[in-house]
């Protein structure tokens, strides 16, 4: 049951359009999400109660601001305006880190003393383009990220002590160069400026390294809850071989490894396949390797040399399956799916091939990772039907 919170819209939620449900009671959002999820997937089975957060504010550990030039030449700060590249300023956010917020006001603030320039986007000419600011719930670290057009940063010693000065509490410094016209955020190359270049979280007792570019859950609290619904719904016993798809930088195999005979995690991204492999063993876990591969060939590979898979776990984009990974799990044949989805509507799709397949939808957890938006996860266990 979630505790009703006080309701509190954001004056500049029509202009940003990040939050669209904040207009609505928290109760209410909840309410409304399920009622969404029932629609499209109460042909499956039952959807469990959604699980919502009894503080929904401030929950994002991750923060990125976008700076720019106003019409009066004046540098300004916060989020581009849902479908366009229009800043609108934002100095504190009811989703993000109070801690972040404030720490991206002190760099726009003491930029001019340090002769940093904004990047104007219609000139393509200026210093700083994006401050990315990442902070541990549970360790404390913070990781700052200046995201520039250039590697050349005159004032950089001066600038680092005052704001290591006003924010003692910044545990690494890194400057990311991004100097293409491009929507990323962030460039390929980057330099540590200050501490190790990385901060570590811990999640479901174990600790993760974040750099810059990792992929990492926003919401620490219902990440936390997330993967223990899945791998709960995985029903483990130590005997199982088990395939993390989509492995990302490993979270959900590797908490999932101390119940498992073992864990294979195939992942497309190399970068994200090295932190991985470093968390694996950084947590001293010997029983779960992963490797740099695409996830239904790897399953269609392992289905053709007769290897065993007892669960797959699968945690796909926006986007949803492939076709073609699909029909490499229904090849593969694990006992159980458990599925993570972050959009419903792909999730529905996807079931529906899967339920063709052989398999049927055993329990489906919905979690609200993002309070007063409209997205929202699932965890769906599907098992294979016996013959």
């Amino acid at each position: 049951m979630t505790e009703q919170t006080t309701f509190a819209p954001c004056p500049k939620r029509k202009q940003c359009g990040g939050c669209q449900l904040m207009h609505l009671p928290y109760a209410r959002q909840l309410e409304r999400k399920q009622a969404r999820l029932e629609g499209l997937l109460g042909r499956f089975g039952p959807v469990a109660p959604i699980a919502g957060m009894a503080r929904p504010y401030h929950y994002r550990g991750k923060v990125q601001a976008a700076f720019g030039v106003d019409g009066r030449g004046r540098i300004i700060s916060g989020v581009y305006q849902s479908g366009s590249h229009r800043i609108v300023c934002v100095d504190d956010c009811l989703l993000e880190d109070e801690t972040a917020d404030a720490i991206i006001v002190s760099i726009r603030r003491m930029m001019p003393k340090f002769k940093m320039t904004a990047y104007d986007e219609r000139r393509g000419r200026g210093f700083l383009r994006h401050v990315l600011v990442r902070r541990s719930a549970s360790t404390g670290e913070v990781m700052v990220v200046l995201v520039a057009t250039e590697a050349r940063f005159p004032l950089q010693k001066p600038f680092l002590a005052a704001l290591l000065d006003a924010h003692p509490e910044i545990t690494t410094v890194v400057l990311n160069i991004n100097d293409a016209f491009t929507p990323l955020v962030l460039g390929k190359r980057e330099k540590t400026l200050f501490g190790p270049g990385f901060i570590e979280d811990e999640l479901c007792a174990l600790r993760f390294r974040i750099s810059p570019a990792s992929f990492y859950q926003v919401n620490p609290a219902q990440t936390e809850l997330l993967y223990r619904t899945a791998i709960g719904f995985a029903a483990l016993t130590g005997r199982e071989r088990v395939l993390d798809a989509y492995c990302g930088t490993g979270t959900i195999g590797l908490a999932a490894a101390g119940s498992a005979e073992s864990v294979a995690g195939v992942e497309l991204n190399r970068d994200a396949v090295r932190d991985a492999i470093a968390n694996a063993r950084r947590n001293g876990i010997r029983n779960a390797w992963f490797t740099c591969a695409d996830a239904g060939q790897f399953m269609a590979q392992c289905a053709r040399e007769g290897e065993r898979c007892d669960v797959v776990f699968m945690d796909p984009p926006r986007a949803g399956a492939s076709a073609e990974f699909l029909e490499s799990l229904l090849l593969l044949g694990p006992q159980r799916v458990v599925y993570v989805s972050c959009n419903p509507e792909t999730l529905a799709r996807d079931l529906g091939r899967l339920t063709r397949g052989g398999y049927r939808a055993e329990r489906i957890q919905p979690v609200d990772m993002f309070p007063h938006t409209e997205h929202v996860e699932t965890v769906v266990l599907m098992s294979r039907v016996k013959e």
